[in-house]
């Protein structure tokens, strides 16, 4: 299976990728389908839990974002966690099946007041035996090698769409910004999580657009995630005209083929896709998700609807903890009676 792996490269063209998009449906999913085989298991997710850390008030106007302090959805302003309180969750998403814990924070960046608290979360989930995940938005290279050195394995920042659409959904930051952060974050020796939104009334070139910067970068992204916008009440783009599913299973299976070992994610917009839907991005590619009640603050499946999911397809979590399934299962089941909180969420 590993004899004649896809090359990685980094010069895909805009016609190369228009081409992928234009092959019929069935000749796509199967191509997608021979290049994920030959790179991962095909009936292994991997599984994160998304934390928010600080939630709201943020001072970029990202327009689908209800964390924007720029517009009014309801959402409540919340101070940064204390460390306790955000072992505590990680805890719990290792129960629950979570080889993975992120945690996102509202801000345009991190300040350096909020670092020494930043870093004992990475330390303290890193000494639970998950692999850590943050997103702070933009970094400088000294805050890169500060996190890096605490032992953060991934840090997330999406591109969102592609460099000419970008100007239509964020003004107070440049899509420079965002690739100079990514620099800074693959210059530290942390590994990259970065995708891009669909939904937002980009053209199917902007999709195109997108995938090439991600592909095209020096080093590809580990993880991918793509995301259906959610469209949140009270932002500028909870009107927007929804994306079709076919299209964007078709983004999916193109971003398999294009960037072959990294983790492409099944992320926000889950709530709101049938479980055909759900097995469809899985054979066309996607091999992550986000795991729980919430993503950050917007709806995800419940756990077990998830674990009810993944059983009905043959699939298993990537990395389980070591214990029997049915031990494991049961632990994940003892442990949804323990998730009351509504303001959190468990993303795997």
């Amino acid at each position: 299976m590993q004899q004649h792996q896809t090359e990685i490269r980094h010069d895909w063209s805009e016609q190369e990728v228009r081409e992928l998009f234009e092959l019929p449906f069935n000749d796509l999913l199967f191509k997608a389908q021979l290049v994920h085989r030959q790179h991962f298991n095909p009936n292994e997710v991997q599984v994160s839990t998304l934390l928010s850390i600080k939630t709201g008030a943020c001072p970029e106007d990202c327009k689908y974002c209800p964390q924007s302090g720029h517009y009014n959805t309801g959402l409540e302003k919340e101070r940064l966690m204390q460390v306790d309180a955000v072992l505590e969750k990680a805890k719990q998403a290792k129960e629950s099946g979570s080889t993975r814990f992120c945690m996102g924070a509202a801000w345009k960046h991190p300040a350096d007041k909020d670092m020494p608290y930043v870093i004992e979360m990475v330390k303290g989930v890193k000494a639970l035996g998950l692999e850590t995940c943050m997103t702070l938005g933009m970094l400088d290279e000294g805050k890169a090698e500060q996190l890096a050195d605490a032992g953060l394995d991934y840090y997330n920042h999406n591109l969102d769409t592609s460099p000419e659409f970008y100007g239509n959904i964020i003004t107070t930051r440049t899509y420079q910004d965002r690739l100079d952060t990514l620099h800074h974050v693959r210059e530290s020796g942390m590994k990259i999580c970065s995708g891009g939104i669909l939904g937002m009334g980009e053209t199917a070139t902007d999709r195109i657009g997108l995938l090439r910067q991600l592909a095209n970068l020096p080093k590809q992204p580990e993880s991918v995630p793509i995301n259906m916008l959610v469209k949140v009440k009270g932002t500028p783009l909870e009107d927007a005209e929804t994306l079709d599913n076919l299209e964007f299973i078709r983004t999916i299976a193109v971003a398999r083929i294009m960037m072959p070992e990294s983790h492409v994610r099944l992320s926000a917009g889950r709530e709101n896709m049938s479980d055909e839907m759900q097995a469809m991005t899985f054979m066309a590619g996607a091999n992550s998700i986000f795991y729980g009640e919430c993503l950050l603050t917007t709806p995800n499946p419940e756990t077990h609807s998830d674990l009810q999911l993944f059983k009905r397809l043959g699939i298993n979590p990537e990395q389980r903890i070591s214990e029997a399934d049915e031990t494991q299962e049961q632990l994940i089941i003892n442990n949804l009676q323990k998730q009351q909180d509504q303001s959190f969420f468990y993303e795997a």
